[in-house]
């Protein structure tokens, strides 16, 4: 079986192809993607070279981890059936070509366990099922506080404010310094961290993935108060000690999402607890994917780009 796919040769060397899908087994499922999403965080430090060291990485590779389509076929160890609608965060099916993340392919083979089954009524904006599934991971537990202060209003800043108000939190103040990217919130507040004389924020989220941001983000904490790591950061992060020792400062970093998540925040969608409404502002044919990629991570009106793969087999 082969599909259409995505391949990253190397560093800015992108291009559409064929792969081999390897056959699926009695717990697999065979999807065929409808759309993808393009991650400006992880993939962009792929397609730049700038990817530090990661379990699994290497070129050539099938990028993407936000799929969402339709079930083909169906092993009977599975409880799906084919026409299911489903999310998919990537596959490694794909040979000697790595599937780091293996999102980005008009059909893949993944095991049932991976899959979440979501309403087909979502179109393109079930491919954010991943991206609001790490950010609601950020947020829930016990121990965990809700945001005071977001930093970053691109799509990620904008899911972790949503859930935050869902959650019955107080609405979060987010920084955004690209004018470009101010509008768009609903219930909570968008301003220049320049014009933000507040601090003594209880808990503040990074969703920018600067690390020299660290030390400022200290300044604005009340004592005690907690630091989340909720991008990725390509650089080791630093930060001057004394300022942290007088507020007692806490670091904390958040991981990717759980399986859990993935089902708690399609429940959030399903019961309209949270919506993915402008989320998506861009929309390209999977055939005009080194386009895609690069209006992604090089235009800052792109919020989130969606590979379209209609047509695309």
């Amino acid at each position: 079986m082969q599909s259409t796919a995505v391949i990253l040769e190397g560093p800015k060397a992108l291009a559409l192809g064929q792969v081999e899908v390897t056959a699926p087994g009695a717990g697999d499922l065979v999807v065929d993607v409808r759309h993808s999403g393009i991650s400006t965080g992880t993939e962009k430090l792929f397609w730049s070279g700038d990817m530090p060291p990661f379990p699994g990485m290497g070129y050539p590779l099938v990028p993407g981890y936000e799929a969402a389509g339709e079930v083909v076929e169906a092993g009977p160890g599975t409880a799906f059936k084919p026409g299911d609608r489903v999310f998919v965060p990537g596959a490694n099916c794909y040979g000697d070509v790595k599937g780091l993340f293996g999102g980005a392919s008009s059909r893949l083979v993944t095991a049932a366990d991976r899959v979440v089954r979501i309403d087909p009524a979502l179109k393109a904006e079930g491919a954010l099922l991943a991206l609001a599934a790490t950010a609601r991971h950020a947020m829930a537990g016990l121990d965990k506080a809700l945001p005071e202060l977001i930093v970053g209003h691109g799509v990620f800043g904008r899911l972790l404010a949503r859930l935050t108000i869902a959650a019955g939190g107080k609405a979060p103040t987010v920084w955004e310094i690209d004018a470009d990217r101010m509008a768009g919130a609903t219930g909570y507040n968008v301003v220049h961290p320049d014009n933000d004389e507040r601090r003594d924020y209880a808990c503040i989220y990074d969703a920018s993935g600067q690390s020299e941001l660290l030390n400022t983000l200290i300044s604005r904490l009340t004592k005690g108060g907690e630091i989340v790591l909720a991008g990725f950061y390509p650089e080791p992060l630093s930060f001057a000690f004394p300022p942290a020792f007088m507020r007692e400062a806490r670091l904390r970093i958040a991981a990717e999402w759980t399986r859990d998540d993935l089902v708690a925040t399609r429940d959030l969608i399903d019961h309209g607890a949270l919506s993915l409404d402008g989320l998506i502002t861009h929309t390209r044919p999977a055939s005009d994917a080194a386009n895609a990629y690069q209006t992604a991570f090089e235009d800052s009106s792109c919020l989130k780009m969606i590979l379209d793969w209609e047509g695309a087999a």
